[in-house]
Protein backbone atom coordinates (compact mmCIF):
# COMPACT_ATOMS: atom_id res chain seq x y z
CA UNK A 1 0.00 0.00 0.00
CA UNK A 2 1.02 3.66 -0.87
CA UNK A 3 2.55 5.84 2.44
CA UNK A 4 -0.56 7.74 2.61
CA UNK A 5 -2.88 4.74 2.71
CA UNK A 6 -0.18 2.87 5.24
CA UNK A 7 -0.94 5.99 7.37
CA UNK A 8 -4.61 5.76 6.84
CA UNK A 9 -4.37 2.24 7.88
CA UNK A 10 -2.41 2.54 11.07
CA UNK A 11 -4.48 5.54 12.32
CA UNK A 12 -7.30 3.09 12.10
CA UNK A 13 -5.40 0.05 14.04
CA UNK A 14 -4.61 2.82 16.66
CA UNK A 15 -7.81 3.63 17.20
CA UNK A 16 -9.29 -0.16 17.64
CA UNK A 17 -6.27 -0.31 19.63
CA UNK A 18 -8.34 2.10 22.00
CA UNK A 19 -5.94 5.07 21.16
CA UNK A 20 -7.91 8.44 20.88
CA UNK A 21 -6.70 11.18 17.89
CA UNK A 22 -5.88 14.05 19.91
CA UNK A 23 -4.52 16.36 16.91
CA UNK A 24 -2.88 16.74 13.78
CA UNK A 25 0.21 18.49 12.30
CA UNK A 26 -0.13 21.81 10.28
CA UNK A 27 0.27 20.28 7.30
CA UNK A 28 -1.72 16.93 7.96
CA UNK A 29 1.15 14.72 7.21
CA UNK A 30 1.59 13.91 11.30
CA UNK A 31 -0.91 12.74 13.21
CA UNK A 32 -0.94 12.30 17.27
CA UNK A 33 -2.35 9.66 19.68
CA UNK A 34 -2.88 9.55 23.21
CA UNK A 35 -4.13 6.86 25.22
CA UNK A 36 -7.19 7.74 27.78
CA UNK A 37 -5.30 8.60 31.36
CA UNK A 38 -1.33 7.80 29.59
CA UNK A 39 0.98 10.49 29.34
CA UNK A 40 2.86 10.98 26.28
CA UNK A 41 1.81 10.54 22.97
CA UNK A 42 2.57 8.12 19.58
CA UNK A 43 3.24 10.00 16.49
CA UNK A 44 2.51 8.85 12.81
CA UNK A 45 3.53 10.54 10.13
CA UNK A 46 5.36 10.73 6.56
CA UNK A 47 8.70 12.11 7.51
CA UNK A 48 10.86 11.81 11.04
CA UNK A 49 11.36 15.09 13.20
CA UNK A 50 13.95 16.92 13.42
CA UNK A 51 16.41 17.53 16.74
CA UNK A 52 14.82 20.84 16.94
CA UNK A 53 11.03 19.49 17.01
CA UNK A 54 11.67 16.18 19.05
CA UNK A 55 13.31 18.73 21.96
CA UNK A 56 10.52 21.66 21.48
CA UNK A 57 7.89 18.33 21.60
CA UNK A 58 8.99 15.80 24.54
CA UNK A 59 5.27 14.95 24.67
CA UNK A 60 5.65 12.31 21.82
CA UNK A 61 7.33 9.10 23.03
CA UNK A 62 7.35 7.25 19.74
CA UNK A 63 6.76 7.80 16.09
CA UNK A 64 5.94 5.23 13.26
CA UNK A 65 7.20 6.74 10.11
CA UNK A 66 6.07 5.61 6.82
CA UNK A 67 8.45 7.00 3.96
CA UNK A 68 7.44 4.42 1.44
CA UNK A 69 5.28 1.64 0.50
CA UNK A 70 4.41 -1.45 2.60
CA UNK A 71 2.40 -4.40 2.91
CA UNK A 72 -0.09 -5.01 5.58
CA UNK A 73 2.07 -7.29 7.20
CA UNK A 74 5.03 -4.88 7.06
CA UNK A 75 2.87 -2.30 8.32
CA UNK A 76 1.69 -4.25 11.48
CA UNK A 77 5.05 -5.23 12.50
CA UNK A 78 5.80 -1.74 12.30
CA UNK A 79 3.12 -0.53 14.55
CA UNK A 80 3.43 -3.19 17.00
CA UNK A 81 6.92 -2.18 17.15
CA UNK A 82 6.22 1.68 17.85
CA UNK A 83 3.23 0.29 20.43
CA UNK A 84 6.04 -1.47 22.23
CA UNK A 85 8.17 1.24 22.63
CA UNK A 86 5.18 3.55 23.30
CA UNK A 87 4.18 1.10 26.36
CA UNK A 88 7.55 0.69 27.41
CA UNK A 89 8.17 4.52 27.62
CA UNK A 90 5.44 4.12 30.50
CA UNK A 91 6.38 1.02 31.97
CA UNK A 92 3.43 -0.48 30.22
CA UNK A 93 4.28 -4.13 29.75
CA UNK A 94 3.19 -5.19 26.29
CA UNK A 95 1.91 -8.12 25.26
Amino acid sequence: MTPAAAIDRARALLLAEGFLEIGQGTRGESFYFGLPGAEGQLRVANHARTPKQRMKHPEVVASLVVTGPLSEVALRERLSATLRDFRMRQGVSYQ
